[in-house]
């Protein structure tokens, strides 16, 4: 049984090793450094964060969001600035879950997560289109359908060898294979295929990074230069995680810790930046891809930063051999995988507000980045839900035995639902006695208490009392504390 488990291990490692050169390069022209500096800074970002990582299986490695937040910086101010900007935002991100911050994270909701998903499997699928095109153009029709068949008979190997066997990782097949068709081709004069090498324009060697401090002025103006980057690259990876870390939960049925997660990813970016790299953080489609392919503890993850390293120093031959339609191919099923296609049968089945959620977070997940998608995402399901609750209030309206008007109220009093309670008052009509029953009743926010009192004070220029009944223990402390706030004494007078 052990020996299984560690031959899934390897063999995911190995797998998810492979797919991630070719993000390593394509992430290092985005932010406009050499694909060496982008592979050394996946290999430390990921072995650091594996063994610390509060969530087993998970990927960590440069990325394209971390890419595009340092780009302008490493464009005006150069890669110095970089190193020092990775290692302030690796101490952001220990300090956050130092104290335990994670736990705010639980309010990002299911329809966000599910937004991001299919926005994240729409960029992986479109991000792939650049392998087909030299220099912003389309490859020749020739090379372009060869390429399309080769990619299809990726998908097709990963498709029927998961159908046959679990014992090897499917896309680790698929890869070896195709990579040694694409030899054998070449070897023989029938097609030259493009390869890894091809894409990165280089041979892809390098050596074992080094300890390295930058070269900049440790001054306040240094300072003022990187911490805007390194709060943004931070909360950018730290969302990242958070989300990655749901959908290996939800494949494994087990549980992240996220703020050892966050530890785990500032420490990987801290050492990174003492190490040369440009920062990283989790990978969501790699993380899937070790998952599928039989990946549940760190070790997996472990193996496959050991594996890159190993073929940038001793294995370059193969990992430039690799033809980029393989790697595609196996991008493209995990894309497949990623996407929730049961979202588009949820119209109808769902509240609109959570569709509504998904779409937004999909669109602008697509068309901008990732944290602004989760944080609208998040507000909107915030200002809906206060919007639905506000609307769950109405008042049993009775009369007591002196001819005093009782209003009951029921529900959430809150700035949501204040201008409902508002209306439910006949201040002119009503006699000079009005009672206000909170029994059945909760009081959350300042605004409705404030509301509580300008009802009072309608009632008081009129010359009627307002008395204020029964409120429970949690009403009653927000009421106390709210005495001595304008007039707010008339609405509780009876406390």
């Amino acid at each position: 049984m052990f020996s299984k488990i560690l031959k899934n291990e390897v063999l995911s490692g190995v797998t998810v090793a492979l797919a991630l050169i070719p993000e390593s390069v394509a992430f290092a022209f985005v932010a406009g450094v050499s694909p060496i500096l982008s592979l050394k800074g996946a290999v430390v970002m990921g072995l650091v964060a594996a063994i610390f990582t509060g969530r087993p299986a998970m990927i960590s490695s440069s990325t394209a969001a971390i890419s595009v937040v340092f780009a302008s910086l490493i464009a005006t101010h150069g890669l110095e600035y970089l190193f020092a900007t990775v290692i302030l935002m690796g101490i952001i991100q220990i300090l956050l879950g130092v104290f335990k911050l994670g736990k705010y994270t639980q309010i990002i909701p299911y329809s966000v997560t599910l937004g991001f998903l299919n926005g994240l499997s729409i960029v992986m699928f479109l991000a792939q289109f650049s392998q087909f095109k030299i220099n912003g153009n389309w490859l020749p029709t020739k090379d372009l359908l060869i390429m399309i068949i080769f990619v299809l008979v990726t998908m097709a190997i990963i498709h029927f060898t998961s159908k046959i066997t679990s014992a090897i990782p499917s896309s680790l097949v698929a890869i070896v294979s195709v990579t040694i068709i694409s030899s054998l081709m070449s070897h023989y004069d029938i097609y030259s295929l493009r390869t890894v090498q091809d894409f990165a324009g280089m041979e892809l060697k390098g050596d074992l990074p080094k300890f390295y401090i930058p070269h900049v002025s440790f001054s306040l103006e240094t300072f003022k230069i990187i911490f805007p980057y390194a709060v943004t690259g931070g909360l950018v990876g730290l969302t990242e995680a958070v989300l990655t870390g749901r959908v290996i939960d939800e494949m494994t049925n087990t549980k992240s810790k996220i703020n050892k997660e966050f530890f785990a990813q500032g420490l990987g970016n801290l050492v990174n930046g003492l190490f040369g790299g440009m920062g990283g953080d989790a990978m969501i489609g790699q993380s899937i891809i070790n998952v599928k392919s039989g990946g549940r503890t760190r070790f997996s993850a472990i193996i496959a930063s050991v594996t890159l390293m190993i073929f940038m120093l001793f294995g370059s031959a193969f990992t430039n051999a690799i033809p980029l339609s393989g790697l595609v191919g196996v991008m493209f099923m995990v894309v497949v995988g990623t996407f929730k296609w049961e979202s588009l049968k949820y119209g109808g089945k769902i509240p609109r507000s959570d569709v509504i959620v998904v779409l937004a977070v999909t669109f602008i997940t697509i068309f901008q980045d990732l944290a602004t998608a989760v944080i609208v995402g998040v507000i909107l399901s915030a200002l809906m839900f206060a919007w639905e609750k506000g609307k769950i209030i109405y008042a049993n309206i009775e009369t007591g035995e002196n001819g005093e008007k009782i209003y009951k109220i029921n529900g959430v009093l809150f700035f949501g639902s204040v201008y409902k309670l508002k209306e439910i008052f006949d201040v002119n009509k009503d006699p000079v006695d009005v009672i206000l029953d909170l029994k059945y009743a909760k009081v959350m926010d300042f605004s409705g208490i404030e509301t509580i009192n300008a009802i009072a004070e309608r009632y008081e220029a009129l010359g009627k009392t307002f008395t204020l009944i029964r409120p429970n223990e949690n009403c009653r402390m927000l009421l106390q504390n709210a005495k001595n706030i304008g007039s707010i004494k008339f609405a509780i007078d009876s406390l």
